[in-house]
């Protein structure tokens, strides 16, 4: 299987995956009448985990788009929905690429990937 194509199937079923426990856990619970799970020491570490995995992508995808817009969209859109919008952004940028691209492509800026 092609690394692009794996990349496509994983991100998407990341997004799937994500959607579906986010969905139901809020059918279950609202996260805002949950707050005595932040008395707990391990939600704490597990959410500063998060947000610091959240931040390190989000440099990468502050590197990627040019217009400062985006990057403040694709920041409250990562800092909000965490790896739903981190597995959307990455396959839009996957179905950006055309046929035969490299990962030199998916990670470096257009004008730097042709370099």
């Amino acid at each position: 299987m092609k690394t692009m194509t794996f990349l496509k199937i994983l991100f998407a079923a990341i997004l799937v995956a994500m959607l579906v426990v986010t969905i139901k856990a809020g059918m279950h619970e609202n996260l805002f009448n949950a707050g005595r799970i932040l008395n707990e020491p391990w939600v704490i570490a597990t959410l500063w985990d998060a947000y610091c995995g959240f931040v390190t992508f989000y440099v990468w995808v502050a590197y990627k788009e040019k217009a400062f817009a985006m990057r403040v969209l694709w920041f409250v859109l990562i800092m909000c929905l965490g790896n739903i919008a981190m597995a959307a952004y990455m396959l839009i940028q996957l179905f950006r690429l055309s046929a035969g691209a490299t990962m030199r492509e998916l990670l470096l800026r257009k004008s730097e990937a042709s370099i």
